[in-house]
């Protein structure tokens, strides 16, 4: 009893996920619940298949993806949430939480505490895109009746095209390439978006383009201190002034300095972002005092 009570056992692996859920990074969040969730559908499809049930996968379409047909959506309105979650093959959820974990990387570090409002409003306006396309283009009349599109693409491109429009001169090493502006990464990628929607997939290459856009609106509006992932909107004329009297700030405490001075100054400034931003990797952005947080928004503006 005693050897217990002075030390108590490990937490079980249940509670260990939970905890490294809690205390993550909202990126690490939508990876676990990503990840969760194809785990629990593979372990659902593969005991219904033990119990003689076949064409799981076709029944959870109906009750995740979200349908084209605005007669089944309204039955299903809660589609337009769950399939930006749900993924039936390993490789498909793969390349997409890549493509989450490096470009999410740069975002939080840029763009702190909106990664989640990104990423829910870049898949509601992929799903959103990919049903009016449906309803609009002739070619898609004949499967607008049976066809659903789940995935995590239009949400993961609102993410990347967020990054690419707000930071379009960073470049990114990619194999065999090298080093790639993200402008033309971004441009690459809508081209073969759009070269791609006869050729197969065609749900999924418009919602792309939808994730693509809200990401692009995003940028434009985080340039101007307008952040959309909020509601009510805040309003412009109040961060203008902000911005305003934090630049007039920057230029009292800059005045005079000499170039060595200034440097120094500098330098004080990147290892303070630094050292927030290695608290954020510790406990997540939610630790950070009210000061931390401003000090990383005006950053992220300079």
């Amino acid at each position: 009893m005693n050897y217990y009570r002075d030390a108590p056992p490990a937490p079980g692996a249940w509670r260990a996920i939970r905890r490294a859920f809690k205390q993550g990074s909202p990126l690490a969040r939508l990876l676990y619940i990503n990840a969760g969730l194809y785990l629990f559908l593979a372990l659902f499809q593969a005991l219904a298949w033990l119990a003689g049930v076949e064409d799981t996968g076709q029944i959870l379409l109906q009750y995740l993806g979200v349908p084209s047909d605005l007669a089944r959506l309204s039955r299903a309105p809660w589609t337009l949430l769950t399939y930006m979650f749900t993924h039936f093959g390993f490789l498909h959820l793969l390349f997409n939480m890549l493509w989450l974990y490096w470009f999410g990387s740069i975002f939080q570090e840029r763009l702190p505490g909106r990664i989640t409002g990104v990423y829910l409003l870049g898949g509601v306006t992929g799903a959103c895109i990919y049903i009016l396309s449906y309803n609009i283009f002739p070619p898609f009349a004949s499967t607008r009746l049976v066809s659903s599109a789940i995935g995590a693409s239009g949400a993961v491109m609102a993410i990347v095209f967020a990054v690419c429009t707000y930071l379009p001169n960073h470049r990114i090493y990619i194999f065999l390439i090298g080093p790639v502006r993200l402008a033309h990464l971004a441009l690459f990628t809508v081209i073969v978006d759009l070269v791609s929607i006869p050729r197969g997939n065609a749900g999924g290459h418009v919602a792309h383009l939808g994730g693509a856009l809200l990401g692009c609106l995003f940028a434009f509006a985080a340039r101007r201190g307008v952040d959309i992932t909020r509601w009510p909107l805040p309003r412009r004329k109040k961060h203008a002034r902000r911005k305003s009297n934090m630049h007039v700030k920057y230029r009292k405490e800059t005045a005079g300095m000499s170039d060595h001075e200034y440097n120094i100054e500098r330098k004080k400034r990147d290892d303070r972002v630094n050292e927030i931003l290695d608290k954020i990797s510790r406990s997540g952005y939610d630790s950070l005092t009210k000061e931390e947080r401003e000090i990383l928004f005006k950053s992220g503006r300079q």
